[in-house]
């Protein structure tokens, strides 16, 4: 699922504005039409953003009314991120070769096109195919987005756009699930329909904003696309999120040989990308930059933290709506904490770290973060007389860490590199933290489900619905205490698993990230090493 402080994350375009957008005041876009540039990112910021967050409030009505097992819920999931991580960098570049408008436009009519099509779909495995087709038209549409208000605005209107674009994707992002949490909660299961049906008016709107009073844009020259790369990409993300879905076990028994075969290819095709990106003159992702030591771990950190915080933010509320019986309105409060706090306090801590160096505000929001996990997995025995007295808190705990993470973090990405790489070393950076979260749903999909089956005995695995279902029915007592004990037993194992990660995470970044007044000396090794190749 994707991250509801990605507003945040991408405050730098993935595309390069050209030279026209910065000669005085002058830029494709008329000065009078550029609101309409700007209120039709917004909207297709608010899709992206509203279907992200809000998708996972809703994961337990969608199972219900379709009656889609865990692995099928994760499918839902990563049939978006996995379209996603592996072409955004190619429709960052796509922006470049045909125009911005032009590209955006055609990311916009895809994803409200398939979202009308999630809306309308008969089974789980029709809703999993429209997703990756929502994740392909999201690939166009997120690059697009800020990029051509950098495009459309004279830098020294610039900031102020980006901010009031960056305000309004917090607030649409903090509340979404709010707001889709309680209409989840005032309907029934079916309604889950109508989180993808509210696409079709806001995207229609952007599509007229961009297309009857925007002008079109002229593409840039000197890059190109690769799509033998985003192939590879695509095949081997897949093949390595499916051999780790199917870990989870499904009825009672873990068929754990099927995993192994599709994740080992995938292994594979992975060295078989990283293989043609380092051959490809002009690659998706430019491995030079792993060289900087800064950059890569930057990317380590990154990977890390974004792995534990999806892992948490998807399984938390299956634990709480199907687990503990919560309400999907009250589940939807717990993004609140998250978002408000990056929403709030990204800037400060931005001119924070200019001063101080990234280094200590990673470290230490790592810190925080690993802590208010590791407080999840021990509050999980709490059940839902500790939502509001300990969960509730944990997540404000967890969204103070994160508000000290994501600005420094894409500093320490910025700085890393030299200015003319400034757009691919962004872009990297956004398709690492969509990975994490692709793998991170995959992979602790089988760790909670065997938790699950290991803390009941057989006869009740077999009667009692798996990790994240609600019941068809009331249960007897006793065996609702057994479905609850186990569901709090794997939220945990996940949560745990979350925890250590986000430490990791901090020595990474402490060992890795310049501190004060530090500079990475390997920018400029880097940049010689490209010339000497």
């Amino acid at each position: 699922m994707r991250s509801p402080c990605e507003a945040t994350r991408n405050a730098v375009p993935q595309t390069a504005a050209p030279e026209e957008a910065d000669r005085g005041q002058e830029t494709f876009c008329p000065q009078r039409q550029r609101r309409f540039v700007l209120i039709a990112a917004i909207l297709a910021s608010a899709l992206g953003f509203i279907d992200g967050s809000v998708v996972a409030i809703a994961t337990p009505a969608i199972r219900a009314d379709l009656g889609a097992t865990l692995a099928d819920a994760q499918w839902i999931s990563n049939a978006y991120a996995l379209a996603l991580s592996a072409l955004i960098l190619a429709g960052g570049a796509a922006g470049d070769s045909f125009g911005l408008r032009r590209t955006f436009a055609a990311g916009i009519a895809l994803f409200t096109f398939a979202s009308v099509l999630c809306a309308l779909v008969p089974d789980a495995q029709t809703l999993i195919a429209a997703r990756a087709l929502q994740g392909v038209g999201a690939a166009l549409m997120i690059p697009g987005s800020l990029a051509i208000i950098a495009k459309a605005y004279p830098r020294a209107e610039r900031g102020r756009a980006i901010g009031i674009w960056a305000a309004s994707s917090a607030l649409t992002t903090a509340l979404g699930p709010v707001i889709g949490g309680f209409v989840l909660s005032a309907f029934d299961d079916a309604v889950w329909r109508a989180i993808f049906a509210i696409n079709l008016p806001l995207g229609a709107l952007a599509l007229y904003l961009l297309l009857a009073r925007v002008p079109p844009d002229r593409p840039s020259d000197g890059r190109s696309l690769d799509p033998v790369g985003a192939g590879l990409a695509t095949l081997a993300f897949g093949a390595l999120a499916y051999g780790l879905t199917a870990m989870t076990p499904e009825g009672g028994e873990a068929v754990l040989s099927a995993s192994l075969p599709p994740a080992l290819a995938g292994l594979v095709l992975v060295g078989v990308f990283v293989w043609w990106e380092g051959r490809h003159r002009a690659p998706m992702v430019d491995l030079a930059l792993f060289r900087i030591g800064a950059f890569s771990g930057a990317n380590a950190a990154t990977f890390c933290l974004y792995f534990a915080l999806s892992a948490i933010l998807f399984y938390l509320p299956m634990l709480l709506i199907a687990g503990w019986g919560l309400s999907p309105a009250a589940t939807g409060f717990i993004f609140l904490p998250l978002s408000g706090a990056i929403a709030l306090l990204s800037g400060p801590v931005g001119s924070l770290a200019d001063r101080i160096g990234p280094r200590l505000p990673i470290a230490g929001g790592s810190l925080l973060v690993a802590a208010a996990f590791a407080g999840l997995a021990l509050a999980a025995g709490f059940g839902l007389r500790g939502f509001w007295s300990v969960v509730f808190p944990l997540m404000g705990l967890m969204g103070l860490g994160m508000a000290l993470v994501v600005s420094p973090l894409s500093t320490a990405v910025m700085t890393a590199v030299e200015d003319a790489d400034t757009g691919a070393a962004s872009g990297i950076n956004n398709a690492v933290s969509r990975l994490a979260g692709l793998i991170a749903v995959a992979a602790m999909g089988g760790l909670a489900g065997l938790r699950y089956l290991a803390a009941l005995d057989g006869a009740a695995a077999e009667a009692l619905p798996g990790f994240g279902e609600k019941p068809a029915e009331a249960l007897a007592p006793q065996a609702e205490a057994l479905r609850l004990a186990a569901s709090n037993a794997a939220f945990a194992a996940v949560a745990w698993v979350a925890a250590a990660l986000s430490l990791l995470s901090a020595a990474i970044a402490w060992l890795t990230v310049p501190g004060a007044g530090a500079q990475a000396p390997e920018a400029q090794a880097g940049a010689a090493s490209r010339t000497a190749g």
